[in-house]
Protein backbone atom coordinates (compact mmCIF):
# COMPACT_ATOMS: atom_id res chain seq x y z
CA UNK A 1 0.00 0.00 0.00
CA UNK A 2 1.09 3.57 -0.58
CA UNK A 3 -1.36 6.08 0.95
CA UNK A 4 0.77 9.17 0.32
CA UNK A 5 1.75 9.87 -3.26
CA UNK A 6 3.74 13.05 -2.61
CA UNK A 7 4.65 14.89 0.55
CA UNK A 8 5.40 18.48 -0.42
CA UNK A 9 5.78 19.82 3.08
CA UNK A 10 2.73 22.04 3.62
CA UNK A 11 0.73 20.01 1.10
CA UNK A 12 0.26 16.24 1.12
CA UNK A 13 -1.01 14.52 -2.03
CA UNK A 14 -2.85 11.30 -1.17
CA UNK A 15 -2.89 8.38 -3.58
CA UNK A 16 -6.55 7.74 -2.89
CA UNK A 17 -7.53 11.29 -3.80
CA UNK A 18 -5.55 11.22 -7.04
CA UNK A 19 -6.99 7.88 -8.11
CA UNK A 20 -10.53 8.90 -7.11
CA UNK A 21 -10.25 12.05 -9.20
CA UNK A 22 -8.81 9.97 -12.07
CA UNK A 23 -11.73 7.55 -11.77
CA UNK A 24 -14.29 10.35 -12.08
CA UNK A 25 -12.50 12.01 -14.99
CA UNK A 26 -11.97 8.73 -16.83
CA UNK A 27 -15.62 7.77 -16.41
CA UNK A 28 -16.74 11.23 -17.59
CA UNK A 29 -14.45 11.09 -20.62
CA UNK A 30 -15.88 7.73 -21.65
CA UNK A 31 -19.42 9.06 -21.19
CA UNK A 32 -18.59 11.99 -23.47
CA UNK A 33 -17.32 9.61 -26.15
CA UNK A 34 -20.45 7.47 -25.91
CA UNK A 35 -22.64 10.60 -25.92
CA UNK A 36 -21.08 11.76 -29.18
CA UNK A 37 -21.65 8.35 -30.72
CA UNK A 38 -25.33 8.50 -29.68
CA UNK A 39 -25.82 12.02 -30.98
CA UNK A 40 -26.39 13.66 -27.58
CA UNK A 41 -25.50 17.26 -26.80
CA UNK A 42 -21.97 16.93 -25.39
CA UNK A 43 -22.09 20.26 -23.53
CA UNK A 44 -25.19 19.17 -21.63
CA UNK A 45 -23.72 15.74 -20.98
CA UNK A 46 -20.58 17.39 -19.58
CA UNK A 47 -22.68 19.57 -17.28
CA UNK A 48 -24.60 16.48 -16.18
CA UNK A 49 -21.33 14.68 -15.50
CA UNK A 50 -20.12 17.50 -13.25
CA UNK A 51 -23.40 17.40 -11.30
CA UNK A 52 -22.99 13.63 -10.95
CA UNK A 53 -19.42 13.90 -9.65
CA UNK A 54 -20.30 16.53 -7.04
CA UNK A 55 -23.41 14.71 -5.84
CA UNK A 56 -21.54 11.38 -5.73
CA UNK A 57 -18.86 12.85 -3.47
CA UNK A 58 -21.45 14.44 -1.18
CA UNK A 59 -23.74 11.39 -1.10
CA UNK A 60 -20.92 8.99 -0.25
CA UNK A 61 -19.90 11.07 2.75
CA UNK A 62 -23.49 11.58 3.90
CA UNK A 63 -24.18 7.84 3.98
CA UNK A 64 -20.94 7.32 5.90
CA UNK A 65 -22.18 9.78 8.54
CA UNK A 66 -25.56 8.03 8.69
CA UNK A 67 -24.17 4.50 8.98
CA UNK A 68 -21.51 5.48 11.52
CA UNK A 69 -23.61 8.10 13.29
CA UNK A 70 -22.78 6.91 16.81
CA UNK A 71 -19.05 7.32 16.21
CA UNK A 72 -19.41 10.88 14.95
CA UNK A 73 -21.86 11.72 17.74
CA UNK A 74 -19.54 10.45 20.46
CA UNK A 75 -16.50 12.16 18.95
CA UNK A 76 -17.42 15.09 16.65
CA UNK A 77 -13.73 15.59 15.86
CA UNK A 78 -14.00 12.45 13.69
CA UNK A 79 -15.93 14.58 11.18
CA UNK A 80 -12.55 15.92 10.09
CA UNK A 81 -11.75 12.49 8.66
CA UNK A 82 -14.52 13.00 6.08
CA UNK A 83 -12.12 15.27 4.20
CA UNK A 84 -9.87 12.33 3.32
CA UNK A 85 -12.49 9.60 3.30
CA UNK A 86 -14.26 8.51 0.13
CA UNK A 87 -17.36 7.54 2.09
CA UNK A 88 -19.80 4.79 1.18
CA UNK A 89 -20.10 4.14 -2.57
CA UNK A 90 -23.81 3.42 -2.49
CA UNK A 91 -24.50 6.80 -0.90
CA UNK A 92 -22.75 8.46 -3.82
CA UNK A 93 -24.55 6.28 -6.36
CA UNK A 94 -28.01 6.94 -4.92
CA UNK A 95 -27.59 10.71 -4.65
CA UNK A 96 -25.88 10.92 -8.05
CA UNK A 97 -28.70 9.01 -9.74
CA UNK A 98 -31.31 11.18 -8.00
CA UNK A 99 -29.60 14.40 -9.08
CA UNK A 100 -29.04 13.02 -12.59
CA UNK A 101 -32.72 12.16 -12.99
CA UNK A 102 -33.69 15.67 -11.90
CA UNK A 103 -31.18 17.34 -14.25
CA UNK A 104 -31.96 15.08 -17.23
CA UNK A 105 -35.64 15.96 -16.91
CA UNK A 106 -34.83 19.66 -16.48
CA UNK A 107 -32.73 19.97 -19.65
CA UNK A 108 -34.69 17.48 -21.73
CA UNK A 109 -32.09 14.79 -22.44
CA UNK A 110 -33.52 11.35 -23.31
CA UNK A 111 -33.57 9.53 -19.97
CA UNK A 112 -32.68 5.94 -20.77
CA UNK A 113 -30.27 6.78 -23.59
CA UNK A 114 -28.39 9.09 -21.24
CA UNK A 115 -28.19 6.55 -18.41
CA UNK A 116 -26.82 3.98 -20.86
CA UNK A 117 -24.15 6.45 -21.95
CA UNK A 118 -22.89 6.81 -18.36
CA UNK A 119 -23.11 3.15 -17.24
CA UNK A 120 -19.82 1.82 -18.73
CA UNK A 121 -17.98 4.89 -17.42
CA UNK A 122 -19.28 4.27 -13.90
CA UNK A 123 -17.95 0.72 -14.03
CA UNK A 124 -14.58 1.84 -15.39
CA UNK A 125 -14.30 4.53 -12.75
CA UNK A 126 -14.99 1.87 -10.15
CA UNK A 127 -11.99 -0.12 -11.38
CA UNK A 128 -9.64 2.81 -10.75
CA UNK A 129 -11.35 3.95 -7.55
CA UNK A 130 -10.96 0.59 -5.82
CA UNK A 131 -7.23 0.69 -6.51
CA UNK A 132 -7.28 3.94 -4.56
CA UNK A 133 -8.93 2.07 -1.69
CA UNK A 134 -6.21 -0.58 -1.84
CA UNK A 135 -3.39 1.97 -1.71
CA UNK A 136 -5.09 3.80 1.15
CA UNK A 137 -5.72 0.60 3.12
CA UNK A 138 -9.48 1.08 3.52
CA UNK A 139 -12.33 -1.32 2.62
CA UNK A 140 -10.23 -4.27 3.77
CA UNK A 141 -11.23 -7.92 3.89
CA UNK A 142 -11.35 -10.63 6.50
CA UNK A 143 -8.22 -12.60 7.52
CA UNK A 144 -7.22 -15.32 5.09
CA UNK A 145 -4.59 -18.05 4.72
CA UNK A 146 -4.66 -17.78 0.93
CA UNK A 147 -1.28 -17.02 -0.65
CA UNK A 148 -2.46 -13.64 -1.95
CA UNK A 149 -3.54 -12.41 1.46
CA UNK A 150 -2.30 -8.84 2.00
CA UNK A 151 -0.42 -7.53 5.04
CA UNK A 152 -0.90 -3.78 5.34
CA UNK A 153 1.63 -1.41 6.87
CA UNK A 154 1.68 0.57 10.08
CA UNK A 155 1.03 3.74 8.09
CA UNK A 156 -2.15 2.22 6.70
CA UNK A 157 -3.26 1.30 10.21
CA UNK A 158 -2.72 4.87 11.37
CA UNK A 159 -4.74 6.32 8.49
CA UNK A 160 -7.64 3.87 8.21
CA UNK A 161 -7.47 1.49 11.17
CA UNK A 162 -6.82 -1.54 8.96
CA UNK A 163 -5.67 -4.40 11.25
CA UNK A 164 -2.03 -5.37 10.84
CA UNK A 165 -1.79 -7.95 13.64
CA UNK A 166 -3.97 -10.87 14.69
CA UNK A 167 -5.21 -11.42 18.24
CA UNK A 168 -2.14 -13.66 18.72
CA UNK A 169 0.21 -10.86 17.72
CA UNK A 170 1.03 -12.35 14.31
CA UNK A 171 1.04 -10.44 11.04
CA UNK A 172 -2.52 -10.18 9.74
CA UNK A 173 -3.06 -11.22 6.12
CA UNK A 174 -6.36 -10.03 4.72
CA UNK A 175 -8.47 -10.65 1.64
CA UNK A 176 -7.64 -7.87 -0.87
CA UNK A 177 -11.34 -7.19 -1.37
CA UNK A 178 -10.51 -3.88 -3.03
CA UNK A 179 -8.68 -5.72 -5.82
CA UNK A 180 -11.35 -8.41 -6.08
CA UNK A 181 -13.94 -5.74 -6.77
CA UNK A 182 -11.65 -3.83 -9.12
CA UNK A 183 -10.87 -6.85 -11.30
CA UNK A 184 -14.50 -7.97 -11.38
CA UNK A 185 -15.64 -4.48 -12.37
CA UNK A 186 -13.08 -4.45 -15.16
CA UNK A 187 -14.83 -7.50 -16.59
CA UNK A 188 -18.20 -5.84 -16.01
CA UNK A 189 -16.99 -2.75 -17.87
CA UNK A 190 -15.96 -4.90 -20.83
CA UNK A 191 -19.35 -6.58 -20.85
CA UNK A 192 -21.26 -3.28 -20.63
CA UNK A 193 -19.20 -1.77 -23.43
CA UNK A 194 -19.97 -4.81 -25.56
CA UNK A 195 -23.66 -4.66 -24.61
CA UNK A 196 -23.84 -0.95 -25.46
CA UNK A 197 -23.39 -1.78 -29.15
CA UNK A 198 -25.88 -4.66 -29.09
CA UNK A 199 -28.62 -3.54 -26.71
CA UNK A 200 -32.24 -4.17 -27.66
CA UNK A 201 -33.72 -1.17 -25.87
CA UNK A 202 -32.57 2.04 -24.21
CA UNK A 203 -31.92 1.59 -20.51
CA UNK A 204 -30.70 -1.99 -20.90
CA UNK A 205 -27.05 -1.13 -20.21
CA UNK A 206 -27.69 0.92 -17.06
CA UNK A 207 -30.21 -1.55 -15.66
CA UNK A 208 -27.78 -4.40 -16.33
CA UNK A 209 -25.03 -2.51 -14.53
CA UNK A 210 -27.27 -1.94 -11.49
CA UNK A 211 -28.21 -5.62 -11.27
CA UNK A 212 -24.68 -6.96 -11.78
CA UNK A 213 -23.04 -4.53 -9.38
CA UNK A 214 -25.62 -5.30 -6.70
CA UNK A 215 -24.79 -9.00 -6.99
CA UNK A 216 -21.04 -8.32 -6.95
CA UNK A 217 -21.20 -6.03 -3.94
CA UNK A 218 -23.59 -8.26 -2.01
CA UNK A 219 -21.22 -11.22 -2.50
CA UNK A 220 -17.98 -9.41 -1.67
CA UNK A 221 -19.47 -8.06 1.55
CA UNK A 222 -19.28 -11.57 3.05
CA UNK A 223 -15.48 -11.34 3.10
CA UNK A 224 -15.16 -7.63 3.87
CA UNK A 225 -14.31 -6.81 7.46
CA UNK A 226 -14.14 -3.05 7.83
CA UNK A 227 -16.72 -1.60 10.24
CA UNK A 228 -19.40 0.51 8.56
CA UNK A 229 -22.00 1.03 11.26
CA UNK A 230 -25.53 -0.29 11.63
CA UNK A 231 -28.03 1.55 9.44
CA UNK A 232 -31.21 2.07 11.51
CA UNK A 233 -30.43 -1.14 13.42
CA UNK A 234 -31.11 -3.23 10.32
CA UNK A 235 -27.66 -4.84 10.33
CA UNK A 236 -28.25 -6.22 13.83
CA UNK A 237 -31.74 -7.34 12.86
CA UNK A 238 -30.84 -9.07 9.58
CA UNK A 239 -27.17 -9.98 9.94
CA UNK A 240 -26.52 -8.20 6.63
CA UNK A 241 -24.26 -5.19 6.21
CA UNK A 242 -25.54 -1.78 5.15
CA UNK A 243 -24.15 -2.30 1.65
CA UNK A 244 -25.85 -5.68 1.37
CA UNK A 245 -29.19 -4.18 2.35
CA UNK A 246 -28.76 -1.40 -0.19
CA UNK A 247 -27.70 -3.98 -2.79
CA UNK A 248 -30.98 -5.81 -2.32
CA UNK A 249 -32.92 -2.57 -2.70
CA UNK A 250 -31.00 -1.52 -5.82
CA UNK A 251 -31.32 -4.96 -7.42
CA UNK A 252 -35.06 -5.11 -6.73
CA UNK A 253 -35.59 -1.63 -8.16
CA UNK A 254 -33.51 -2.46 -11.24
CA UNK A 255 -35.48 -5.66 -11.83
CA UNK A 256 -38.76 -3.71 -11.69
CA UNK A 257 -37.46 -1.27 -14.31
CA UNK A 258 -36.18 -4.18 -16.41
CA UNK A 259 -39.65 -5.74 -16.47
CA UNK A 260 -41.24 -2.39 -17.34
CA UNK A 261 -38.76 -1.76 -20.15
CA UNK A 262 -39.21 -5.27 -21.53
CA UNK A 263 -42.98 -4.82 -21.57
CA UNK A 264 -42.69 -1.57 -23.49
CA UNK A 265 -40.10 -2.97 -25.92
CA UNK A 266 -41.47 -3.92 -29.32
CA UNK A 267 -39.04 -6.01 -31.38
CA UNK A 268 -38.92 -5.46 -35.11
CA UNK A 269 -40.86 -7.99 -37.12
CA UNK A 270 -40.10 -8.90 -40.70
CA UNK A 271 -42.77 -9.20 -43.35
CA UNK A 272 -43.63 -12.57 -44.85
Amino acid sequence: MHPILFDLGPATIYTYGVLLASAYLLGLKLAMVRAQARGLDQARVLDLGIYIIISALVGAKLLLVVTDFRTFLSDPSELITLARSGGVFYGGLILAVSVALWYIRKIGLPLWTTTDVFAPGIALGHVVGRFGCFFAGCCWGKPTDLPWGVHFTQLGHEYTGVPIYTADGLDAHLHPTQLYESFIMLAVFGFLYWLHRRKKFDGQVFITYAIIYSIVRFSIEFIRDDPRGDLLGLTTLTGLSTSQLVSLLVAATALVFLVLRLRSFKPETGSL
